[in-house]
């Protein structure tokens, strides 16, 4: 049996995006290659990581022995999979250089383009 909700969403050109609005890849275009031998590989387009300067800074937490990424955004952000949020309002490519170093700080910040926080 058809999904009845997927063949109008078919017949009228509408997909549902690939990936939900929480997650870093949301609104990305999904891209096609194909290998010599013909085979078709999907894959996401490159994501550019805003600049820092677009978010507000919420609260400010100094790093601590054990700490991880994963627990800090759990913490302040109440979903550990939102690490990349803390990635991205701190201008870090790779997760574990936020929580590397004893006694550094990390911005807990606001979404991006919210304005407010401990900035302004």
């Amino acid at each position: 049996m058809t999904d009845p909700i997927k063949a109008f969403m078919q017949a009228n050109a509408l997909t549902a995006p690939a990936f939900g609005p929480d997650s870093r890849y949301h609104g990305l275009d999904i891209a096609q290659w194909t290998r010599p031998d013909g085979t078709q590989l999907s894959f996401v387009r490159r994501r550019f990581i805003p600049p820092t300067e677009n978010f507000g800074t919420q609260q400010e937490h100094r790093v601590e022995a054990g700490d991880r990424v994963d627990n800090l955004a759990a913490r302040y952000l109440g979903d550990p999979q939102q690490f990349w949020r803390l990635c991205d309002g701190n201008g870090v490519i790779r997760p574990e250089e936020l929580t590397d170093t004893v006694g550094e700080t990390v911005r807990i910040t606001l979404p991006e383009g919210v304005p407010g926080g401990l900035d302004e």
